[in-house]
């Protein structure tokens, strides 16, 4: 990109669980062109925290895809795998503050509990009852995060608003359509809430696009950032590609993976109008 002539400030930040695919490709087509169109910086964050999950030869190949697609980027990537001080350091304000707790409860337990919602979108989190949430003082038993969950505590029956660029006035209450949410697991690992903020806020992003199916996420971020006192960035939501099922492509979908095209020979324009000629947005 050319020197930033503006104080925009956008981020890619891809997460090297598997080959990438073209749906995500359109989402990082638009956020370089929104922060090109914006005269601004374009950031590059691989979000490789999950050790168990993320592979190398994952990152290897989200780099050459963002080579194909011809976006390049004003500053050296940030890998998440190196900045756990970073969110310990978060961890440490919310737990000093009363407002995380641990949960020996897992993600199953949850699910079963009549309260929980049944949702599709894999980035979702059925509502913990608030019935389960123990004392404030429980805390004081933990001087690290790890061995439990940790869930931040939610302010019930708040309605969280935001603005989103694409679609408009947004809002979810809390305790209603989302609950206490993790933010460390018990793998001793900083969960995508608390790591996504700490690093959007550090890294002085302006606006963060990204797929529709995070809408909820955004709810959840916003009361991280008013917890850690932090000025959250602007928002723009992507319409999701759909299979003809009405299904989100996901990274199963190989057939879609940027790799392949990529190594196929097809330039990414072409991989891109054929993608929009074949699937549809929802």
């Amino acid at each position: 990109m050319s020197a930033p002539t503006s104080s925009y400030r956008g981020r890619i930040a891809p997460t090297p669980t598997g080959y990438l695919h073209m749906g995500h490709g359109r989402t990082f087509h638009l956020a370089a062109q929104r922060a090109e169109d914006a005269g601004g910086e374009l950031l590059l964050r691989i979000e490789d925290i999950d050790e168990a999950r993320c592979k190398a030869e994952y990152t290897e190949s989200v780099l050459k895809d963002l080579t194909w697609m011809g976006i390049t980027f004003d500053r050296e990537p940030v890998y998440q795998s190196q900045r756990r001080e970073t969110y310990l350091s978060a961890w440490t304000q919310l737990k000093d503050a009363g407002r995380i707790y641990p949960c020996v409860r897992s993600r199953k337990d949850v699910a079963a509990a009549t309260r929980a919602p049944h949702l599709e979108d894999e980035t979702a989190e059925p509502i913990f009852p608030v019935e389960w949430r123990p004392s404030r003082d429980a805390a004081d038993e933990y001087e690290a995060p790890g061995c439990v969950n940790w869930r931040f505590r939610v302010p019930d029956g708040e309605r969280v608003m935001f603005e989103d660029g694409r679609l408009g006035e947004c809002g979810y209450t809390a305790g209603k359509e989302f609950g206490d949410f993790l933010v460390w697991r018990r793998d001793d690992v900083p969960a995508y809430e608390l790591a996504v903020v700490v690093d959007d806020a550090e890294q002085a992003v302006s606006e963060v696009v990204r797929g529709e199916d995070l809408l909820l996420s955004t709810a959840r971020q916003l009361l991280l950032y008013r917890a850690l006192d932090l000025d959250p960035p602007a928002f723009y939501h992507c319409a999701l590609v759909c299979d003809s099922e009405g299904k989100r492509l996901a990274k199963r979908h190989a057939a879609l993976s940027m790799k392949e095209r990529r190594e196929g020979g097809q330039s990414f324009a072409d991989a891109l109008a054929e993608l929009m000629t074949r699937y549809t947005l929802s």
